[in-house]
């Protein structure tokens, strides 16, 4: 079996060549402290026009303070909000080329579906026949003419969040901002308007940014994610970089689920090997470049999909066997290794029951110096 070395561009930065005119997004050094500590510590982020880019992390980690930033909502401490080359930093919500989809929709009860989305054209003064052909339009993009003249109360969980979606889209903006739009949705639902969001946003060519702590919400819908952790961008790409190459332990443990391992991962005669107290777990692929092992001190991680299990390699027995549907999760001890405990997705029906003994090998194999992927 051949054993090959991988490397990956896991910091995805955004390229120089690109020019200004093509950014539809730029945020440098923007910062914002509550409380006495800060939220947001001087995150630089472009996207380009068009893209759709998502902030995934945890609750408390910046991204909505910093969409409500761009939105200008919130008045940054330091740095700069730049739309199409604009500095709009100084701007209020109303003179920024930006729209918001808000978390709880915000939509007003005792007025007509019409009424909500042409809310903020009256304001400005749009004359009435442009309202009306504003409306009905992209009440015909989200699919919702029929319910033209019905209240919000009267049209479901999904509808309703379409409605707040038409009423972003009819201000024409330039950057959408989406916070957390389909957390109130159920499962299935949540999968359905997504879909539709992605849709629609792609159809019409706007640049987005949508604030999620669900990653597969992110990995399903963006071009780009950036994933944040305490206030800072730990590392920005595209969904498959994100899942594939976790730039840091962090991203591998939020994004996804990893097994890691105190062992190291070494080259004995062209082979690849983690060693884990007596054991070996043969390895097929990594990141390390060409001739080198690992060292005391580094952490070794395996997606649950790398570990294969029934395959040859090291002993191992089955601690448990957990059915997910078309695939099982099995719960694996290597034999000889203590604080080695793994969980690998197989096909379902391709294990036995626990205690079962069998064999693990893996497929591929990250290894981490200090927190970041070598």
């Amino acid at each position: 079996m051949s054993h090959t070395t991988e490397r990956a561009d896991v910091a995805a930065p955004a390229d120089a060549a690109t020019s200004a005119a093509d950014r539809g997004l730029r945020l440098t050094r923007l910062h914002k402290e509550l409380g006495g500590r800060p939220i947001v510590d001087d995150l630089d982020l472009d996207v380009d026009k068009g893209q759709m880019v998502c902030l995934l992390g945890p609750s408390g980690c910046g991204k909505t303070t910093t969409l409500r930033m761009i939105a200008g909502f919130l008045e940054p401490d330091g740095g700069a909000v730049i739309i199409d080359g604009a500095d709009v930093t100084d701007l209020p919500p109303e003179r920024r080329p930006t729209a918001m989809v808000f978390q709880n929709y915000a939509l007003w009860p005792h007025m007509s579906v019409f009424d909500n989305i042409a809310f903020g054209l009256k304001l400005r003064k749009v004359p009435k026949p442009e309202i009306a052909q504003r409306v009905e339009s992209v009440l015909e993009l989200v699919g919702l003419t029929h319910h033209i003249r019905s209240r919000p109360t009267r049209i479901s969980g999904g509808e309703q969040q379409r409605v707040a979606l038409a009423r972003a889209l009819v201000q024409e903006p330039k950057v959408l901002l989406l916070d957390e739009p389909l957390s109130n949705l159920d499962a299935k639902l949540r999968v359905r308007v997504r879909e539709d969001i992605r849709e629609i946003q792609q159809r019409l060519g706007i640049t987005t940014v949508f604030v999620t702590h669900d990653q597969d919400e992110a990995l399903s819908i963006s071009d780009r994610v950036a994933v944040m952790n305490g206030g800072r961008i730990e590392q920005y790409a595209s969904p498959m970089d994100i899942y594939r190459s976790p730039a840091t332990t962090f991203v591998g443990g939020f994004v996804g689920a990893t097994n890691t391992l105190p062992g190291r991962l070494v080259r004995d005669s062209g082979s690849l090997a983690v060693v884990v107290g007596s054991a070996r777990v043969p390895v097929e692929t990594t990141n390390l470049p060409q001739g080198e092992s690992s060292v005391d001190g580094d952490i070794v991680a395996v997606r649950p999909e790398d570990v294969l299990v029934g395959e040859g390699g090291a002993a191992a027995s089955v601690v448990r066997v957990i059915p997910r549907g078309h695939f099982t999760e099995a719960v694996v001890d290597i034999d000889g290794a203590e604080d080695a405990q793994l969980r690998a997705y197989v096909d379902a029906g391709a294990l036995g029951t626990a205690g079962d003994s069998s064999t693990v090998r893996f497929r591929r194999a990250l290894v981490y110096r200090d927190g970041s992927l070598l």
